[in-house]
């Protein structure tokens, strides 16, 4: 899962971003609002972290001109504004959560899981599919009550295929969910990803569709 982090605080986003990518995210971090627009014109991200108090253009401008852009990607506000009037303007303005600072590490992801279960659609914190079980809060994957041991990108990819389960991921796409600017990605990083997945969890759960991308099918059950 890809996610943007927007903060000014030097200390604090470097504490954000190291917490982020131990949890498995690939994330990307900007200090000021005109960064953060661009970005979000060129790059596709699953979540924003959005700071309000921004050098140069502030969270709710970039807020504003996202979903102007008609961009549905959902953001939590991380800010030290906490009255009700600013709560009121941010969620008002497209936000789709609220969080004061100082806050939890462990607050701010779970708030982030829970978010990326209502867009992918799930009521439960669970994924199940079939004899399949991945648990995104405790980072585990078991198969018939089994635990299988995977990597963390081999987590993250297969996540974003069960999440988007029925739907073709483009190589590209995956590629995106799994690596930050910083990241080097290897030409055919997806590809020994997914041969690794299909060795741990059977060969027929992710099919390729060739010239397009990869697909797991809905479970029957």
């Amino acid at each position: 899962m890809r996610v943007l982090l927007v903060e000014d605080d030097r200390l604090l986003g470097d504490g954000v971003l190291n917490g982020l990518r131990q949890a498995g995210y690939a994330a990307d971090w900007v200090y000021d609002g005109e960064q953060a627009d661009a970005a979000l014109k060129t790059e596709e991200y699953d979540l924003v972290v959005l700071d309000l108090g921004l050098p140069k253009k502030s969270g709710i401008d970039v807020l504003r001109d996202l979903r102007g852009r008609g961009k549905s990607v959902p953001v939590l506000i991380l800010t030290a504004r906490d009255t009700t009037e600013d709560k009121v303007i941010g969620l008002d303005s497209g936000a789709d959560d609220y969080l004061i600072k100082p806050f939890d590490l462990d607050e701010l992801l779970a708030r982030i899981r829970a978010l990326a279960r209502r867009k992918s659609g799930r009521s439960v914190p669970l994924i199940t599919h079939g004899e399949i079980v991945l648990d995104p809060a405790a980072h585990t994957v078991t198969k018939a009550g089994a635990v299988v041991d995977i990597s963390p990108k081999e987590f993250t990819l297969l996540q974003t295929l069960l999440d988007n389960s029925g739907r073709v991921v483009s190589r590209s796409r995956l590629e995106e969910s799994l690596y930050a600017w910083n990241e080097e990605v290897e030409s055919n990083a997806i590809e020994v990803h997914i041969h690794h997945l299909r060795k741990k969890l059977g060969a027929e759960l992710i099919r390729t569709i060739r010239g397009v991308g990869y697909i797991v099918d809905k479970s029957a059950g």
